[in-house]
């Protein structure tokens, strides 16, 4: 397990070096002009000439690469163009909101699809499962800005139920800041939670179809051991690889959700910076993004052996 663990580490090395490179470029590639935004109305072209080389923009691309690895290698990320703030600063600043917005929808989409899948399969065919069948269609179907544009109407403005948007810290008032949570955790579990449930469903069909599962049942195993400690176990195999995409993706997922909801976190400062041609925080962002997805499949592929004890990286690997 060691050497499958450090080999997957090393081989991340030359996957987040081509995540860099690929970032740097495309963000290059997009119009506008960085020095132009962080100018303002200035436009002489002595000044703009000033500022470009204030901001390491006049070398060539080939040494702006260079310099922004060399330094990221070591954790620095450089400073936002549109902000002259650190860029790990600012990161770190937005990346607890992010953090438990994400981990909101995935705690919620996970426990929600294991409770109603299970049940669905369990209970095929009945007024349960068509109902699971349409939250599946419906989740799959609705766009999250979408869904989130009709939550805020209907539940934020209509009903005056919960809060439209915005931020409240938790340490400052817990009952706030849940209040808050509630809509874009649900805008964003909405996708996940029906690719889940529908996930818990046909793989619990699946293995409750299985030999051995019939064999406990003719041994006098109650229906609960049956599906607790034999299906259950093997149906969350793939639901586990889903969910453990769905952590790795909290930063791409939660780009509109933040956005439509005032939400302060990566998502959102993300945006603006791409909007603002602001190439330091967006190639730091992809760049920990990216990392955060690699870190999550590895742990993903360790819980496997857990799960299923057939199932064994060690022997695999060799």
């Amino acid at each position: 397990m060691t050497q499958y663990v450090a080999r997957r580490v090393i081989l991340m090395v030359p996957v987040a070096f081509l995540v860099t490179v690929i970032i740097f470029v495309l963000i290059r590639m997009a119009p506008g002009d960085p020095v132009l935004i962080y100018a303002g109305e200035e436009r002489d072209p002595a000044q703009l000439a000033i500022i470009r080389k204030s901001l390491g923009l006049d070398d060539p691309l080939p040494v702006q690469y260079a310099l922004w690895l060399e330094r990221a290698v070591q954790g620095d990320f450089g400073r936002s163009i549109r902000t002259r703030q650190p860029v790990r600063e600012a990161i770190i600043e937005r990346l607890g909101a992010t953090l438990e917005l994400g981990l909101a929808a995935v705690i919620l989409s996970s426990s929600l699809s294991l409770i109603v899948g299970t049940i669905s399969a369990l209970r095929r065919n009945s007024w349960i499962d068509i109902l699971a069948t349409g939250i599946t269609l419906g989740g799959v179907s609705l766009p999250n800005f979408f869904l989130g544009l009709v939550l805020i109407l209907i539940f934020g403005l209509a009903f005056r139920m919960f809060p439209p948007g915005g931020y409240v810290s938790f340490s400052q008032d817990p009952a706030g800041n849940l209040y808050h949570l509630i809509l874009p955790a649900v805008t964003l579990a909405a996708a996940s939670l029906a690719v889940n449930l529908r996930q818990v469903r046909s793989s619990l069909l699946d293995v409750l179809g299985q030999d051995y599962i019939r064999t406990a049942t003719a041994k006098g195993l109650s229906r609960y051991a049956v599906i607790l400690k034999h299906a259950m176990k093997n149906a969350l195999i793939p639901v586990v690889t889903l969910v453990g995409l769905q952590i790795g993706a909290v930063v791409e997922g939660a780009l509109i959700t933040e956005t439509i909801f005032f939400w302060p976190g990566v998502g959102r400062l993300a945006v603006d910076s791409i909007g603002g041609r602001d190439y330091p925080v967006v190639q730091a962002i992809v760049l920990v993004s990216a990392l955060s997805f690699m870190v999550t499949t590895l742990l993903v592929d360790i819980l496997y052996g857990y799960l299923d004890p057939r199932i064994s990286v060690g022997r695999a690997a060799r």
